[in-house]
């Protein structure tokens, strides 16, 4: 996520770490430098210009005290306003009302906006243990509302039947009937999208407003359009009370140019995220988290809430033990790492949430996308049980057969062989009680206001 932005921002704050004093000299080259990668990432310009007076302000009137470098002064004062322009603090959705609760989802048609209904859903009926019913009122799109019924039962949520022969309005009005004599908590309505701002547009949805009276309004902004977000998001801003953003599509978003400039244009703040097509691909929008993730920074507070959601804690501890003490690490376990990875949003996603992994390079984080993992999880697959066991068994003719049966070539073969090879390596390092070590490390890179949301004993 934000990759450009983080690779242009973090090559700027490199600069600044070696500074042994600030002077208006070297404030101005920086700032220059982050305005250019701001502008880059296609952040809205109102907001680059705000966000450049507000850093300059700060760093000019900057306090250096104690052993803090004076770059490192001038980071924390880019770190913080990157917090304060995404928002501050999260902000959870407003369910404080008579049931049901209603949520209009509004935005232009390819924004994601059907799959993100399926997205909250899911989620409200998980972390809040709501009852949800979700609706579609988008009569235009042919398979919009056959589509909405194929989310609504593969995450098991009650869906209101409707027809693109009916108006909008009565739909909606059937969906709140239904949900009140049914007990619903929650009903999540998709509108219609377009593929560009019209009257008639805002006109239906503004009418729909009327009707339902929703307790959320949110606009959902496909996160790789740039400067087309902004504009998508003051034409809705200006014509309906929004109450929240979602922004989507955020693990293909190069830029992140969207997510900065949400929050200044719409005055409203970002609540949630999507990444990826995945139905349990969806979050909640923290801004200190964020803004940790745009300066390379990691995001372990995600990554371990994360972990504790989805991942197999008996395999877990399993392989924790195996490698405490010190057993040999085979394609088995290599298989079980991929799939645990996967659980949390793939490898991609754990080392874009870990801090430093931007020095890997970008090309090197580009290789670790689903098709990589699919292709070496089909060889390991094609692999017999004793040659996933004993890797060294691997010859010259059994590299064929198992490329041949896994689809794949021998050298895509040779190269997972090394690096499984590397991965072995590696993980000799976190054998015993160097684990523990490494840990210790890894805690002194998390910004002190992010600590105090990890779990007290993981670093002990």
């Amino acid at each position: 996520m934000f990759s450009q932005l983080t690779d242009r921002l973090t090559g700027a704050i490199r600069q600044l770490r070696g500074l042994g004093r600030l002077t208006d000299d070297n404030i101005q080259s920086s700032l220059r430098a982050i305005r250019t990668a701001l502008l880059e990432a296609d952040v809205a310009l109102p907001t680059v210009k705000a966000f450049i007076d507000h850093v300059r302000a700060k760093a000019l009137g900057q306090k250096v005290r104690g052993n803090i470098r004076p770059g490192e002064a001038l980071i924390k004062v880019v770190h913080d306003e990157l917090i304060a322009t995404l928002g501050e603090t999260q902000t959870e959705l407003s369910l404080a009302t008579t049931p049901p609760a209603v949520i209009l989802m509004a935005g232009l048609q390819g924004s994601g906006k059907t799959t993100t209904v399926a997205k909250l859903a899911l989620w409200l009926k998980n972390n809040q243990k709501k009852k949800v019913l979700v609706v579609s009122t988008d009569i235009y799109r042919p398979a919009a509302i056959d589509q909405l019924q194929s989310l609504a039962e593969q995450i098991e949520v009650e869906w209101f039947p409707s027809q693109p022969s009916q108006k909008p309005k009565a739909i909606a009005e059937a969906a709140l009937k239904h949900a009140k004599s049914h007990f619903a908590d929650v009903v999540i309505v998709d509108t219609a999208g377009r593929l560009h701002i019209d009257d008639d547009m805002m006109a239906e949805i503004r009418a729909l407003h009327a009707v339902l009276n929703p307790i959320e309004t949110l606009l959902v902004v496909d996160s790789m359009t740039g400067q087309d977000a902004a504009n998508v998001a003051k034409a809705f801003h200006e014509a309906l009370p929004l109450t929240g953003v979602v922004l989507t599509k955020t693990d293909g978003d190069a830029r992140g140019g969207a997510a900065l400039s949400m929050r200044m244009i719409t005055g409203k703040p970002i609540k949630f995220m999507g990444a990826g097509e995945k139905v349990d691909a969806f979050e909640p929008f923290y801004p200190n988290r964020v803004a940790s993730r745009i300066l390379g920074m990691g995001d372990i507070v995600s990554l371990v809430e994360s972990a504790h959601q989805k991942v197999d804690r008996a395999e877990a501890e399993r392989f924790a033990k195996k490698l405490q003490k010190g057993n040999t690490f085979d394609f088995n376990d290599f298989l079980s790492q991929l799939r645990q990875m996967q659980k949390m949003g793939g490898i991609k996603s754990v080392l874009d949430r870990l801090p430093g992994t931007r020095q890997l390079g970008s090309t090197a984080m580009n290789m670790m996308d689903d098709k990589s993992v699919k292709r070496m999880e089909a060889i390991v697959l094609s692999m017999t049980a004793r040659e996933r066991r004993f890797p060294t068994l691997l010859n010259g003719s059994r590299k064929q057969r198992i490329a041949k049966g896994s689809g794949t070539s021998v050298p895509e073969v040779n190269k997972l062989l090394k690096q499984f090879d590397n991965m072995q390596r590696m993980l000799k390092r976190f054998q015993g009680d160097k684990l523990q070590k490494q840990m210790k490390h890894l805690q002194g890179k998390i910004p002190p206001d992010l600590m105090g949301q990890l779990p007290p004993d993981l670093f002990k």
